[in-house]
């Protein structure tokens, strides 16, 4: 393997399918879904140990507005341990729903 093969490959982003995380969400007040992304790799803060040396997991926080009918605001938090794997959900003003059923 060449040196700009062995190059691009240590420069080049993981897939988006490993980076990103898809969830689905429906309006408690208006019934509007929707999705939303989270990137594993930008978006999550990581909470250290107590000798604040190593992450040892990481939150998210998003907000979500529909475009369609009521503007509610639903709000998601979201815990992954120090692999970056969703270990815990929460959420306000909507609940979770499956990607089968968003695309109903």
């Amino acid at each position: 393997m060449g040196i700009f093969k062995k190059l691009g490959k240590f420069l080049t982003s993981p897939a988006d399918s490993e980076r990103a995380l898809y969830l689905y969400v429906q309006c408690n007040k208006c019934g509007e879904k929707l999705r939303a992304r989270v990137d594993r790799w930008n978006e999550l803060t990581a909470e250290y140990d107590e000798k604040n040396e190593k992450a040892v997991a990481y939150t998210c926080r998003k907000v979500l507005i529909g475009e369609n009918k009521c503007f509610q605001q639903i709000e998601l938090r979201l815990k992954f341990d120090k692999n970056h794997k969703l270990i815990e959900k929460e959420i306000s003003g909507g609940k979770f729903i499956e990607e089968a059923d968003f695309n109903r």
